[in-house]
């Protein structure tokens, strides 16, 4: 016995550097930028906070679309919006409200395309070559029908809801149930705030799979605000008693205000404020629990843990000092809060203001699983661990964003837009908050991002064959 224990650990310790790590992928929806106790100490996230203590803290995160669903299809490929023909949001009841779609806007709506392009590559598919079980909990965004849920795109579980909102405790979307388990709809736990379902069922998976390989994607309904025709409740979040009961200093109270062209009562300014922060720090918490999880199972150091918010904060959030929010291609709605943790691999406590993208996860995490990409499929990011190390910097210099009329292009310290107000050039460098317009004063640079644009539109024409499934 004295020969063989060594033998077992020298085994033991080969055995769990050959095998790839647990990849935990933790996305918020529309947190603001400056809504983590590490940057805004109104915030209650001590287990976000902690994240960023064991690893690095991201300051230059950007997501590829200012909204839900183009940005989730972007970072579960790998590739631009206008690359995997998700370019705009998957729904079709904004003509109930009086909302008429625009061209672009009605190309990918339900009555069109339905979900994610069965022909695009996700994440998990590939994952599953190197033996990891895969799992979503929480909001899925690409597509309702069968076809396009993820049980059919790579996940081997799937416990939340389909579109881009919900009720968080009737789990409806307007009325409608919206929760299913597998591929089959589901009201079984129905009157259960949706934030500990997504926790119960994700510790349960890690505990289940504790031994192998495993994907766990957690994409949070938190903070998001609550999808009710109710409009006292759909103008914010929806947070418990217990968590609301932490931020004292914010009245829990409704204002006369309208709603679908009519007087109703919402939530006042500090309501929605209440309401977000609840759900924020309610979700922390449950990214606490799986962190303890990893703890107790002492496989901490084997996994990988990636949070970020799917785009720049909306009602209740702060985005300070960044300008604009949800929605905009201002840094607001497109620079978000992130962080990532891996022990023994990115220094603790560290803070990276490397420009670095959503883009990046997808070839950053097939390598790190050790799995090459299909030779013929195009990917838009970088493997970017060496940046996360403090290795070496990023070699991305240039990122494009389009939403509908807006148009925006980063290059180097560059940022341009243009929109339906105007076109704005900013220096990053000097000014964050994008206050200084230099249009008129670097028409040079305005030129060279105006002709950067004109080169990703045309190269996104040329690449997208679905237009959408004109080819079909």
């Amino acid at each position: 016995m004295m020969v063989l224990l060594p033998l077992l650990s020298v085994s033991s310790a080969l055995a769990n550097e050959t095998r790839p790590p647990n990849i935990v992928f933790i996305v918020s929806d529309d947190q603001g930028y400056d809504d983590m106790g590490v940057t805004n100490p109104e915030v209650i996230s001590p287990n976000l906070d902690r994240l960023c203590e064991e690893g690095v803290r991201l300051t230059s995160f950007y997501v590829a679309w200012p909204a839900c669903t183009p940005s989730r299809g972007a970072f579960l490929t790998g590739r631009y919006p206008q690359r995997n023909g998700i370019y705009d949001m998957i729904r079709n009841e904004a003509p109930d409200y009086g909302h008429k779609y625009g061209a672009e806007e009605y190309a990918v709506t339900w009555e069109r395309i339905g979900g994610m392009d069965e022909r695009e590559v996700l994440l998990p598919e590939l994952l599953a070559t190197a033996g990891y079980r895969s799992a979503i909990f929480g909001k899925w965004d690409l597509g309702v029908q069968r076809r396009f849920l993820p049980l059919q795109r790579g996940f081997d579980e799937f416990y939340g809801f389909v579109n881009t909102g919900i009720d968080y405790f009737t789990h409806e979307r307007y009325g409608v149930p919206s929760m299913y388990s597998g591929n089959s709809q589901t009201e079984a736990d129905k009157g259960t705030y949706c934030t500990e379902l997504f926790e119960r069922e994700a510790v349960r998976f890690v505990h289940e799979n504790k031994d192998r390989p495993f994907f766990l994607y957690l994409p949070f309904n938190a903070p998001h605000g609550a999808s009710n025709l109710d409009p006292a409740i759909r103008s914010a979040a929806q947070g418990t008693a217990r968590y609301k009961a932490m931020y004292p200093h914010l009245e829990d109270t409704l204002v006369k205000g309208t709603r679908y062209g009519k007087d109703a009562m919402v939530a006042s300014k500090s309501k929605k404020r209440l309401e977000y922060l609840a759900a924020l720090t309610q979700m922390d918490a449950a990214i606490g629990s799986l962190l303890d999880l990893l703890d107790e199972y002492e496989i901490a150091d084997e996994t990988i843990v990636i949070f970020f918010s799917d785009n720049g904060g909306s009602g209740g959030s702060s985005n300070h000092p960044l300008r604009g929010g949800k929605g905009k291609v201002f840094e607001g709605g497109i620079r978000v809060c992130a962080a990532v943790r891996y022990p023994g691999h990115i220094p603790a406590g560290s803070t990276s203001d490397e420009f670095v993208t959503s883009l990046e996860l997808f070839p950053t995490l097939l390598s790190l699983a050790g799995v090459s990409p299909p030779t013929d499929l195009i990917l838009d990011g970088h493997n970017m661990l060496p940046v996360l190390k403090g290795e070496s910097a990023s070699p991305r210099t240039e990122m494009y964003w389009k939403r509908r009329d807006q148009e925006a292009a980063r290059f180097d310290h560059w940022k341009w837009i243009k929109n339906n107000t105007g076109e704005f050039l900013f220096d990053l460098k000097t000014d964050l908050a994008e206050k200084n317009n230099l249009a008129d004063t670097e028409p040079q640079q305005l030129t060279k991002m105006r002709d950067h644009f004109a080169q990703w539109q045309h190269e996104m024409e040329q690449a997208e064959p679905r237009g959408p499934f004109r080819d079909y």
